[in-house]
């Protein structure tokens, strides 16, 4: 395992008690917490009043895919997986981000938000993966099950500094990982990972928040350059991000999961435009979105907002179905398919006879 030092703007703050809840690591800038009355507001419209379409009626049209239709696919293909799961094909080997193929977003398999749709492949029909890149700690982004499946089939594994250490506690092989700090990077077969910064918190228990960073990722490849902001609030860093390593040819921005009550955490569709602005992408494809059920909004309400935005600033976006192959190059604008009769139906229909109608 490569272990780097905390970096100075994500410090580890000293333990100033034996008190097993520490302050851990911090963001930029303080983020807006909703205390005591603020979470039970939150729990109360969770439990007794979520509006009715926060998931689908019907089915998620999904492409499936299998491994020989991936291997045969070209170099700098991209297919979204579901939510934050990207499957990246770069200098012909495959790239994962925050894999998820559980059925629920949650510590236990029989509670907790389920998903709207199958992957469009499973781990065991995937090729070798030549690295899985990792953004924080959370259920939906770090899926236990999962990353001990796809660990046995996984060469490389970069994570935020102590997400790791969350890996090797679950068996994984330590000389599988690396773990980064913020504006630490590293380099494998000539692309450079370097984990920059987002804002949010961490944490998968009552008693840990904090504990391990969080991070966003921008991948360097020899022909182009992508950023993945797995979950972070709208903050300077983007424009520190762009102005460094920028501009982007795609730019894979969390776009979902947000509200008011909590602001500083997930980002509204408008400043999720902004950050792709800030990073200076020349296409966005919104992620965050989708699969899960993790707000009060309509689940597909951010794909129809982040497109009339896109529209109004001249801004290019691609919002790929799930399983659609994506030339990350030149990424096709995508139909919007969260519109398509089936995803409203009380029954699922075929790809194929949605596109027809």
């Amino acid at each position: 395992m490569a272990y780097v030092s905390y970096p100075s703007n994500a410090q580890q703050l000293p333990t100033v008690t034996p008190q097993p809840a520490i302050e851990g690591f911090v963001n930029q800038a303080p983020m807006r917490e909703p205390g005591l009355l603020g979470n039970l507001k939150i729990m109360w419209k969770f439990f007794f009043d979520k509006p009715r379409d926060t998931v689908p009626g019907g089915s998620i049209p999904v492409f499936e895919l299998t491994k020989e239709q991936l291997l045969a696919a070209p170099d700098y293909s991209l297919y979204r997986l579901g939510h934050s799961t990207m499957l990246m094909k770069l200098q012909g080997e495959f790239w994962l981000t925050d894999p998820v193929f559980s059925e629920r977003a949650s510590p236990f398999q029989w509670m907790g938000p389920k998903r709207f749709h199958q992957p469009p492949i499973s781990i065991a029909d995937l090729p070798p993966i030549k690295g899985i890149i990792l953004s924080h700690d959370h259920y939906d982004h770090l899926d236990y099950a999962a990353i001990l499946q796809l660990a046995k089939k996984t060469e490389h594994i970069l994570t935020p500094t102590g997400v790791g250490d969350r890996l090797i506690k679950w068996g994984i092989d330590a000389d599988k990982i690396q773990q980064l700090g913020w504006w630490q990077s590293t380099w494998i077969n000539g692309t450079q990972f370097v984990a920059t910064p987002a804002q949010h918190f961490s944490g998968r228990g009552l008693h840990d928040r904090d504990q391990t960073l969080w991070a966003s990722w921008s991948i360097l490849t020899p022909e182009l350059k992508i950023f993945f902001s797995g979950d972070t609030g709208y903050f300077k860093g983007f424009k520190e991000i762009g102005d460094k390593y920028g501009p982007f040819d795609l730019t894979m921005v969390e776009t979902g999961a947000y509200n008011k009550m909590w602001p500083d955490v997930h980002m509204q569709p408008e400043q999720s435009l902004q950050a792709h602005i800030d990073l200076r992408g020349k296409v966005m494809l919104p992620i965050h979105n989708g699969t899960f059920d993790l707000s009060m909004h309509s689940w597909y309400e951010p794909f129809e907002r982040i497109v009339e935005l896109a529209k109004q600033h001249d801004v290019r976006i691609s919002t790929p179905q799930m399983g659609e192959e994506v030339d990350i190059a030149e990424p096709q604008t995508g139909k919007r398919w969260w519109l398509f009769p089936m995803a409203q139906a009380s029954k699922p229909v075929s790809l194929q006879s949605a596109l027809a109608e």
